[in-house]
Order: structure tokens, then C-alpha cells, then sequence
């Protein structure tokens, strides 16, 4: 390991030259606080910036040891730190002057919701950050000068400000780790009470708008209604209530624009903890839920959607259904099914953003279409057996079918915002409107064996001299922000996988399945089992999982199980 001041010198030695001589600075630097490692010097200045990791030790930062006991107050800790870590740069960067990305200080820019990421780790020993930056150049002619002020005067500072524990806000950063414990705590309840969901009392749901997630102001705190209300004790806020959806069949109603989709929404981010001041910090749904909608056009491959659609006039096989363009009843049943594969507890969904002859069918409907004439069997009547079976319970947002009264354990209409309970009322009323008297085959839990193929490499290319290489290109994942990424030729469209909250973790998908179809997709194991593999390998390796050229890169953050069924399902293969 070098020195500061050798990198120093070696900056010097390099100014002015051609910029690829910056690669020579490519090493591990000890500063007297931290080590600098660049790990990775981009190719000229226009490039994708460089890549840069500190260590911090643990010791010298100074960090409470009770702020880093277990993975929670840990991954907790590094949200904080590099939240800090983001806006110390922010006041730097690009005032190292240049052309291209010179002087750009990139760091993850975390949102409302608090995830593991590569960009920030607390280990035994050391804090670790990650991040970018575009070293300096005047064309592309070195400009050692100003990446000198980068890595001796603006990053040391953005450091002793960001990472040592005297020059932090002590008292936000003991509020940080004491919501993400009682949070963690919250959650225990929910599982020891039987409830699918909470949302607190003075809960503010609405978001600022719809390109902003930030709480909306002066927005309708949530108060629970008297015959749902909670409380529960926490071991940092104390005693606490709000309102409790109990595991079962739960419909949100009420008339448009009073609230209905902005509670499914706060209710389908609940699977996340939230930052201090973002208004749902205790807006908590069963981690496991899962959001669900129709797709048209999604790729479904070896699907038993028996259970739903059977029958179907061309004799296709729907215990093993495959389609490249679903319609949006087919995706539907294919997304619950997949959701039950992953271990899912509880379905969230909207009926606007549902087909309508997958959810309902009425009275006058089964009329004129016997039921042996239709080979769809509508979600209304398995989600009772969804949850008696197989213990998954479903809230949806109801507006136009009066028929989903009928199995519904709970009601709970929205009013300018307000919930009430309206489930008495409710079932008082239902003798004066019967429902069909339409029944559903048996109920049986799906088969999961869908053994998975990776497609086929893409075809060679030709040299410079028309000479065929003796290897395909392997596959590169190219990012689309949040909604999808590339893999090779095949494009793996995420936009309806609504929980997916960062882009962050749409780069981890991209990692993984490529890392899948690397070393593990062979034509002989299924989704399932690949995808425990990669479970197994992140929960044992961690950030470390996303190591690729000998250093682990910044802009991964770890999606949930849920999203990476939802990920490998929708990858296009034979």
C-alpha cells in the first residue's frame, strides 16, 4: 500500500500528458484517516467516471458500537452516512473545472425508503463508501491540478464531515437508528397480532405530486377508525396506534378522488421502512406483500394457471402455460401464481389497474356466457380459498362490482381521506342483494416446476478484418433507469412492477440475472431453485456479491425476493 503523498507525486509526475496516463494512479493510497482506493480510471474524459472507494475504521470514526450491533442498525447507519456523504459532495462537485464529466463527485442518491446498498457498508471494522468521479482534463489532456484539489481538499473534508461521529448531528442519527429499531419491532407485532398491514395514527399518505415522493404538505393526517384501531408498544416511541388490517379479504372503497389508491399506495411501499419525516415511517405492510395488475403483453413461460383459466378453445395446456403476449387476464393470473411461488403473504390490488372479466363476473354475464362456455374463473371466486388454503390474504381497492362485498372480511371505506369501518353495515345489506350462485373447481396449489433455459448466445462478430471471433460477446446488462435494463439482445421490461422504488435495484436485477445466466441457468434446475441460490450467495456475501474486476461497484441497492421472481419471470428465453 502507497502513501498519500506517493499519490500526490504520482499525480504530478502525470499532469499534462495524454489521458490515459491517469490509469497509472490505479492502486490503494493510505490517507491519515482513511484509506483510498481507485479502483477503476475511466477512459478519457467523456467517459463513465471513475470509480473510488474509502475505508473508514470503525475506530476512528467513532461511531456508538450500539449503532452497529446487527445488519438493521448497520444497514441503518450507512443510509444515514451516506445521505451525509451526498450532500458534502454535492457542495463539490464540478467545481474542479474541465471538459466531459470533469470534476463530477457522483455518490447514490437514496430516496423515502431505506435500503441495503453497495454505495454505503458497515462492517466489523470499517466503514465503506463508494462513489464516482470524472477526473479532470482540458480535452483530453490530464489536469492534475484540479484532481489534486478533489482527493486533498474537497474529499477529505466531505469525509470528516460525513463519516466521523463529532461532526455529526448526534441526535438525528440516534432518531435514525431508534425508528429503524422500532420499526423492526412494529413489524414483529404485525405477525404476532395476525394483521396484513398497519397504518399509524397522524400518518400524512398523500405525496407531494405525482413526479415527487416527498409528504404532501398541509396534507389529511390518517386517524384510524374505533373499530380497527391498534396500539402497540414500542421500544424507542413508546405506545403507539393506528389502524390495523387484519390478515383475510379486505376491500378499500369509496368514491373517486377521497383516498382509496393513495392508501393501496402507501400500503404497497409499506414492504419498505421510511426515512424521519417522510410521513409513513409507520405505514407497515407484511414485507412478503406483493402488488398485482394485468400486463399486457408481458412474456409468461411454463405458468400453471390452471387455477384461474382452464379449457381454453385452441386445448392450449394451462398447467404449463407459456405465451410471449399475455393478455391482461392471462398476466394476471400468471403474476399471482408467480407471487405464490415467491412466498408471498398478501395481495395488493387496484381494480383500475386489473382486467375486468379476471376479476368479477356478474349475475347477467353468466347468463349469456354459461359458465362452461368461459374458461376464465374470476379471481372473486378463489381469493376466499387464496386464503384459507393457502394463507395468502388480499386488500383490494374496489369501486364499480358490489359482488366482492360479499367475501370480504373487512371494509373499510375512504371519505376525504378519513377511513371508516364500514364492514356492520356493510354485511347488514347483503341479503338484499344475493350474488351468483356460480362456483369454482377445487382449489389446488399450483405446480412450481418450470425448469429455466437460457436463450441463445448472441452470434459471433467480425473483427476489423472481417475474421469471426473464436467466443460470442458475453452479455452486458444496459440500464433503462427504474423500469428495466438489457441483457444481451433481450430486453426484461419491469415498469409494472410497481414496488420496484430505485434504479438502484433495478441494477442489482440486471446483475443478478446475468450472474444467473453466467453460471447457473443450465436447462436442467427451476426459477425457484436458481433464484435460492442467489438468495444464499447475497445473504452470505452481501455488497460483496456485486464484486466484478476486483472491486465491488456503487449503484446497487438489494431488491426484495418478490421483485426478483418478478425479474426472472418476465426474462424472454425458450
Amino acid at each position: 500500500m502507497q502513501t498519500s503523498e506517493n499519490l500526490r507525486a504520482l499525480l504530478r509526475s502525470v499532469d499534462r500528458k495524454s489521458y490515459p496516463a491517469y490509469k497509472s494512479l490505479k492502486g490503494i493510497y493510505q490517507f491519515p484517516d482513511y484509506q483510498l482506493s481507485i479502483d477503476h480510471v475511466q477512459g478519457d474524459p467523456f467517459a463513465s467516471p471513475s470509480h473510488l472507494t474509502v475505508n473508514v475504521p470503525r475506530k476512528k470514526a467513532g461511531m456508538p458500537e450500539e449503532y452497529c450491533k446487527d445488519s438493521l442498525c448497520r444497514t441503518a447507519l450507512a443510509d444515514f452516512l451516506l445521505r451525509e456523504f451526498s450532500k458534502e459532495a454535492a457542495h463539490f462537485s464540478f467545481r474542479a473545472k474541465g471538459s466531459g464529466k470533469s470534476g463530477l463527485i457522483s455518490v447514490s442518491h437514496c430516496g423515502q425508503e431505506v435500503l441495503p446498498r453497495t454505495a454505503c457498508q458497515v462492517t466489523d471494522s470499517d466503514i465503506i463508501v463508494r462513489f464516482h468521479v470524472g477526473f479532470p482534463a482540458v480535452g483530453r489532456t490530464i489536469s492534475a491540478g484540479e484532481l489534486e484539489r478533489i482527493l486533498f481538499e474537497f474529499l477529505p473534508s466531505g469525509i470528516r464531515k460525513a463519516f466521523f461521529y463529532r461532526n455529526l448531528d448526534s441526535a438525528a442519527l440516534e432518531g435514525w437508528i431508534h425508528l429503524a429499531e422500532d420499526q423492526a419491532a412494529l413489524r414483529r407485532h404485525l405477525q404476532e397480532s395476525s394483521l396484513a398491514a398497519f397504518v399509524s395514527d397522524g400518518a400524512i399518505l398523500p405525496r407531494a405530486s405525482g413526479v415527487s415522493d416527498l409528504p404532501m404538505k398541509d396534507g389529511v393526517p390518517f386517524h384510524s377508525p374505533a373499530a380497527l384501531k391498534t396500539s402497540f408498544t414500542l421500544p424507542h416511541k413508546g405506545s403507539i396506534t393506528g389502524m390495523g388490517i387484519p390478515r383475510g379479504i379486505t376491500l378499500i372503497v369509496g368514491g373517486g378522488y377521497h383516498g382509496k389508491s393513495t392508501l393501496l399506495s402507501a400500503l404497497q411501499l409499506g414492504v419498505y421502512d421510511h426515512i424521519p419525516g417522510d410521513g409513513r415511517e409507520f405505514v407497515l405492510t407484511d414485507d412478503t406483500a406483493m402488488k398485482i395488475r394485468s400486463e399486457d403483453g408481458r412474456f409468461v413461460k411454463d405458468v400453471d394457471i390452471s387455477l384461474f383459466i382452464n379449457n381454453l378453445p385452441n386445448k392450449k395446456d394451462t398447467t404449463r402455460f407459456s405465451t410471449e403476449d399475455a393478455s391482461g387476464s392471462t398476466s394476471q393470473a400468471a403474476s399471482i401464481v408467480e407471487g405464490m411461488e415467491a412466498g408471498t403473504r398478501v395481495f395488493l390490488m387496484d381494480e383500475d389497474t386489473t382486467a375486468t372479466n379476471f376479476m368479477v363476473r356478474d349475475s347477467f354475464m353468466q347468463r349469456v356466457i354459461s359458465p362452461e362456455k368461459e374458461p376464465i374463473t374470476p379471481f372473486l371466486l378463489r381469493a376466499r380459498d387464496l386464503f384459507e388454503k393457502a394463507g395468502i390474504s388480499t386488500i383490494l381497492v374496489a369501486g364499480s362490482s358490489g359482488d366482492f362485498f360479499h367475501i370480504a372480511d373487512t371494509i373499510i371505506q375512504m371519505d376525504s381521506y378519513a377511513p371508516y369501518d364500514i364492514t356492520k353495515e356493510v354485511k347488514a345489506l347483503l341479503p338484499a342483494y344475493p350474488v351468483s350462485t356460480e362456483s369454482a373447481s377445487p382449489f389446488r396449489m399450483p405446480s412450481g416446476r418450470r425448469v429455466m433455459s437460457r436463450p441463445l448466445p448472441p452470434a459471433p462478430k467480425k473483427n476489423y478484418y472481417g475474421n469471426v471471433k473464436d467466443r460470442p460477446e458475453p452479455l452486458k446488462v444496459k440500464l433503462h433507469g427504474k423500469d428495466g435494463f438489457s441483457l444481451g439482445r433481450e430486453d426484461v421490461e419491469l415498469r409494472f412492477v410497481e414496488q420496484l422504488t430505485d434504479a438502484e435495484q433495478t441494477a442489482a436485477l440486471g446483475f443478478l440475472l446475468r450472474t444467473a445466466c453466467d453460471q447457473l441457468i443450465d436447462g436442467k434446475h427451476t426459477v425457484s431453485e436458481i433464484i435460492q441460490v442467489l438468495k444464499t450467495q447475497l445473504e452470505q456475501k452481501g455488497p460483496g456479491f456485486f464484486k466484478e474486476n476486483g472491486y465491488v461497484n456503487a449503484g446497487f441497492a438489494i431488491p426484495r425476493l418478490q421483485e426478483i421472481y418478478a425479474c426472472f419471470n418476465r426474462f424472454r428465453r425458450p
